[in-house]
């Protein structure tokens, strides 16, 4: 499922805790911005591989620029789950 989030539309997007969600900038420049459930704890982030061919996504944009961690992250079979929440 994709959506286009603009300054246009006004639309946002809600993303549940622990669900996985990327997106792509489709202008020159954007101002991205997460409203959170909780503070930021690197040891719960992971990472699924952006182009996985088994999760179909369709990208809107044929040449992105991938950060190295996303470049690098496992594909989804190989993902590991954050541990639990306490």
């Amino acid at each position: 499922m994709g959506t286009i989030l603009s300054d246009e539309n006004k639309k946002a997007l809600y993303i549940p805790p622990d669900f996985a969600h990327g997106y792509a900038v489709l202008s020159s420049e954007a101002d991205f911005f997460y409203k959170c459930t909780d503070f930021y704890f690197p040891v719960h982030e992971r990472c699924i591989r952006w182009n996985d061919p088994d999760l179909g996504i369709e990208w809107p944009i044929k040449d992105p620029i991938v950060s190295i961690k996303d470049a690098n992250a496992p594909f989804f079979n190989n993902a590991e789950l954050p541990p639990p929440r306490v």
